[in-house]
């Protein structure tokens, strides 16, 4: 298992109980398979340094996960698929 940081924007238009629906589906991604989420943070609603899909604010969140690697395509793939999630980061926690 290793150490990841997950930040990813979600579109800023859903309501309060969308962006919480699409939190959760994370999280289930991620402890379904094996994994954990050892910390969550929202950082809420900030302005974008550039505008994405005409957009200039989103919902900021921020997971530590530990997990395998072989996990790693599987949730890109999934995080890629999902279209309220504008952007995302995954990085190896060092």
């Amino acid at each position: 298992m290793r150490q990841y940081e997950l930040i990813f924007i979600v579109h800023p238009e859903l309501d309060e109980t969308a962006v919480g629906e699409i939190l959760d589906r994370v999280k289930n991604w991620i402890t379904e398979s094996g994994n954990e989420v050892s910390k969550v943070d929202q950082w809420g609603k900030r302005r974008l340094a550039y505008p994405i899909r005409k957009q200039k604010e989103g919902h900021y969140f921020f997971f530590n996960i530990n997990m395998s690697p072989q996990f790693s395509a599987q949730l890109e793939r999934n995080l890629r698929l999902l279209e309220p999630i504008m952007r995302y980061l995954l990085v190896t926690k060092e």
